[in-house]
């Protein structure tokens, strides 16, 4: 098979808008919409920021430092396309078939790449006099050398043989992700969610996986190597075991000792307690809960009541806790990333007449979290890393941000 290389037509910026005006108005359903067709087009350093370009097609385009900001590209296709250094900052490609492409620098930060697939790609054309000719401007296998996919949504995506050397994917979500064969050495997966993800044969020597989880991955012939794993959970106990103490039991008679004001039951202790096997405590009474360091990564919270509860350094990464109430409770330093706290109640907690306990959340990592439509009056995020949080009708009065890192926040207004 004989491989060639292939001539690419250059846009105007004024070109790629028209384009862009008709795929648009295309999905409206009005008069003179096209589909976009940027194959084999030259579209470097331009930009598509914002634009809605669902089904476009971008096969062996070059798209090099061109803008895509937030753009919409589910279903798009980059087969073989040159993205090297692209901005695809908190753009939208579902399900977009990115096989051979060369993302080296690029910018994917927040990205939805949902069920995206970046296996490895060649294209080929036929040839009158020479059967098939392979056409190639970048590598066969897809690239990602140096990509920033910081909290980006790879659930379920295909990467399997992808090139990743020093990519970040730091607080990245790669649930049941295909990553067989990958090279992905020294890479950056610090908080990142691999649960039930697929690294047989993946090459992650010198990678950092501080505090990924791990839980349900396949590892089979995996290359750690002067990898970093501490911290990183998996299904082995994080602390001590729901096996090892009768937990439930324990938390039944918290709840009782709770809801009859110290009449029956008795307080329970859960400090460094692993309590994933619990599944759910869903909607219990755990008021003045002590929990401090323990793991609740995945369980059902929802209106779940830990006012003035001590879970400093706590795992609820994953957990819905929608409408819970946390209200005076102290979460320094604990890990949020990823969890549902729509309708939260973390107001102050009223002590008597005139003491009010503010919730606690200073230096909490609460990357990612959705706290739209709760209580967050006089909650203290002092030195909190809130990067992409969603605030999005949240009562903030009073809230304490000093410090606190807001990138990309949504629902601040000028604070964010």
């Amino acid at each position: 098979m004989n491989r060639t290389a292939v001539e690419h037509r250059r846009l105007t910026q004024a070109e790629a808008d028209a384009v862009c005006v008709r795929h648009e108005r295309l999905w409206l359903a009005k008069p003179g919409g096209a589909r976009a067709a940027f194959a084999w087009c030259d579209l470097s350093g331009l930009t598509l920021a914002h634009r809605n370009l669902t089904d476009a097609d971008f096969t062996g385009a070059i798209l090099r430092d061109a803008n895509l900001e937030r753009a919409r590209l589910d279903n798009a296709n980059f087969f073989g396309a040159d993205m090297q250094d692209v901005r695809l900052v908190e753009a939208s490609l579902r399900r977009c078939d990115l096989r051979g492409v060369s993302l080296r620098g690029a910018d994917l930060t927040g990205a939805d790449l949902f069920e995206a697939d970046l296996r490895e790609g060649a294209i080929a054309a036929a040839d009158p006099a020479r059967g098939y000719r392979i056409i190639e401007h970048a590598p066969k296998a897809a690239q990602a050398q140096g990509a920033t996919l910081r909290g980006a949504n790879l659930q379920r995506s295909k990467l399997s043989g992808v090139m990743a050397v020093k990519a970040d994917f730091t607080d990245a979500v790669l649930k049941d992700a295909k990553l067989v064969r990958a090279n992905l050495k020294q890479a950056t997966f610090v908080g990142a969610d691999l649960a039930g993800a697929d690294l047989s044969g993946a090459d992650l020597a010198g990678a950092d996986l501080r505090h990924a989880i791990l839980v349900g991955a396949k590892t089979v012939m995996w290359n750690v190597d002067d990898a970093d794993l501490s911290g990183a959970l998996t299904e082995r106990p994080a602390g001590r075991a729901v096996a090892d103490l009768p937990y439930r039991d324990m938390l039944e008679a918290h709840a009782l000792w709770c809801e009859t004001g110290g009449a029956q039951g008795r307080p329970s202790e859960f400090n460094g307690a692993d309590l994933r096997a619990l599944g759910s405590i869903r909607g219990l009474n755990l008021t003045a809960l002590s929990a401090r360091g323990a793991v609740f990564y995945g369980l059902d919270m929802e209106g779940v009541q830990l006012q003035g509860a001590h879970l400093e350094g706590a795992d609820l990464r994953g957990c819905n806790m929608r409408h819970a109430d946390l209200r005076g409770a102290k979460l320094a330093g604990a890990r949020l990333s990823g969890a549902d706290l729509r309708e939260v109640r973390m107001g102050p907690l009223l002590i008597r007449q005139d003491v009010m306990l503010p919730t606690d959340l200073s230096r909490a990592i609460v990357k990612g979290v959705d706290f739209s439509g709760g209580d967050l009056r006089r909650a203290s995020f002092v030195n909190a890393d809130a990067e992409r949080a969603n605030f999005a009708g949240a009562n903030v009065r009073l809230a304490d941000f000093q410090g606190a890192l807001l990138t990309r926040a949504r629902g601040l207004g000028a604070l964010g």
